[in-house]
């Protein structure tokens, strides 16, 4: 008979003993012994507080924080069970992030003096946004049990609510069983070896899915210490000396990030062990294990986590990896498996239009519950009783399988699909450029000729303070596999990524991007650089 899958709830219970590292923060070292019984005093405190201002309604906690010691006290007594915890993006504001709460039923937002301000006048109940550094809430704290209650907590049972980066549409609320954040953390926790000496370092954003899940989780499964912080490139290297951390999770370009910090001869000399996360691109991935002297591991995946498509040794170049079982590409329209990519002799995709699909998990949901009070959200995800990730892709020959970018990524250019992605992967070559997102504009059609515009035209937003055009023009002319249509007709260069729109995930959110144009190019301190339509130099557009 198969074993239940585990609980967090159990996972916390084992550690009620343990005086083993258990929470690590500017000030605060706690043993495991300690943090669960600090859970516990959270757990009681807030489910009394619900009583009294929320009674009969879901027991929905939003956290409107930054990384601090306390957001894993809340993650915790969630765990414990009683309460759920809603992760709100502190990037959001005002009638945005009050319809966040309202869609998650959130009854009682906890944060602090830096973050209460971004939440509208009205937008809860008297009462019901709790100042956590506040002399209240720390004797209710205080006032409760260190002995965690006698709750009936299941795998399938409800624990947070993590909303989706938003990048593609309004954040969707996606439903965080007990068992969706156990079961990976013990996977990950034995797949790397993690254990009492271990120090997991996990500085991406707690409300977002990789730094529970790959963060918090592999630690708490495998009794190893958990230090927190908020990312800082500069900081990063510090942090993992000062608290010794040997594991330590990503998603986005934070190891980009981390690389443009000035190297030391040293930086090889810290305790970093093992590195694992989501969407780096290569140069970064092989840069970043060299100069720190350890493992990255990356992988493919989502908040939804129902499609898995896995790196592995000798992969091709480009590559996203192998998929899991059941997962293939897909054309939307047909549902049938689209055919293998075929390449030219210089590496360029032939058949990009047909051999590009949706990323598809066959055999059903995976690992995804659903989103919470989304109903056509979720059964657009679950269309045909298959789950239907959103990202594009195709397939060659040998099974590798290939990112080609969002289903809204798709660019067409003098009557060819193009997908984004390709190019993307293309410009990340330079090593000057340490971010690029692609896009599509309107064709503003030939002001020679008087012809107009018909479709897109490529557009990227790039990162490269150091670069000139016609070094990035004579960069082009060097790649074989740069269709002469996926060449930027415009570029938008920026001295740092801070001057692109980015959630707080660190990803580029291009439908601004797209929005703002061409026009809106040297916003934020951005510079312009233009191609003629049927020409391949750059320059300066005033």
């Amino acid at each position: 008979m198969t074993a239940p899958p585990p609980t967090v709830r159990e996972q916390l219970l084992a550690r009620r003993d343990d005086a083993g590292n258990g929470l690590l923060g500017d000030g605060v070292r706690l043993t495991w012994a300690e943090t669960v019984a600090t859970a516990a005093r959270w757990s009681s405190a807030l489910r009394a507080l619900l009583a009294e201002l929320a009674p009969g309604r879901p027991p929905h906690v939003g956290v409107l924080l930054e990384n601090r010691p306390e957001y894993l006290h809340l993650l915790a007594a969630a765990g414990l069970g009683g309460v759920v915890a809603v992760g709100l993006n502190p990037t959001r504001r005002g009638a945005a992030l009050a319809g966040d709460c309202a869609r998650a039923d959130v009854a009682l937002v906890l944060t602090d003096a830096a973050h209460a301000h971004l939440l509208p006048d009205g937008a809860l109940p008297e009462g019901a946004v709790v100042d956590i550094d506040g002399e209240e809430w720390a004797a209710l704290v205080a006032a409760a049990s260190p002995e965690p209650a006698d709750l009936a907590v299941g795998p399938d049972d409800l624990m947070m609510l993590i909303f989706t980066s938003g990048t593609s549409g309004d954040p969707k609320a996606v439903r965080i069983t007990q068992a969706k954040v156990a079961a990976p953390g013990v996977l990950l926790g034995e797949r790397f070896g993690l254990g009492s000496d271990d120090v997991a370092y996990v500085s991406m954003p707690l409300f977002h899915s990789n730094a529970v899940m790959a963060g918090w989780a592999p630690a708490l499964a495998q009794g190893a210490g958990v230090a927190v912080a908020r990312f800082s490139a500069s900081g990063f290297l510090p942090d993992v000396r000062r608290f010794g951390a040997t594991y330590a999770n990503y998603v986005g370009k934070p190891l980009s990030y981390v690389l443009t910090t000035p190297p030391h001869p040293d930086d090889a000399d810290n305790p970093l062990r093992i590195v694992f996360g989501n969407e780096a691109d290569e140069r970064s991935i092989a840069a970043f294990g060299e100069r720190f002297g350890c493992t990255v591991v990356d992988s493919y995946s989502s908040t939804e986590n129902a499609v898995i498509v896995r790196r592995e040794p000798g992969m091709p170049a480009g590559a996203l990896g192998r998929p899991a079982p059941g997962v293939r590409v897909l054309d939307p329209e047909t549902l049938a498996e689209t055919p293998d990519a075929v390449f030219d002799d210089h590496g360029r995709l032939l058949n990009a239009e047909e051999a590009t699909g949706e990323l598809v998990n066959t055999e059903g949901a995976g690992a995804f519950a659903g989103y919470y009070n989304d109903p056509d959200a979720e059964a657009d995800r679950m269309r045909h009783g298959m789950y239907w990730s959103g990202d594009l892709a195709y397939r060659d020959a040998e099974g590798w399988i290939y990112f080609a970018g969002r289903t809204a990524d798709w660019l067409r250019v003098d009557g060819e699909n193009l997908a984004a992605a390709p190019i993307e992967r293309v410009l990340l070559r330079h090593p000057a450029i340490t971010s690029a997102a692609v896009y599509a504009v309107p064709d503003p059609g030939d002001a020679a000729s008087g012809a107009p515009g018909i479709g897109d035209q490529v557009m990227a937003a790039i990162v490269a303070p150091d670069l000139s055009p016609a070094a990035f023009a004579g960069f082009l002319d060097d790649q074989d596999d740069l269709s002469p249509k996926a060449r930027p007709r415009w570029v938008r260069v920026h001295r740092a990524v801070d001057e692109l729109p980015r959630t707080a995930t660190t990803k580029i959110i291009k439908r601004d991007l797209a929005a703002a144009g061409v026009a809106g190019a040297t916003a934020s301190g951005g510079v312009l650089w233009e191609r003629e339509p049927r020409g391949t130099a750059y320059r300066v557009r005033p």
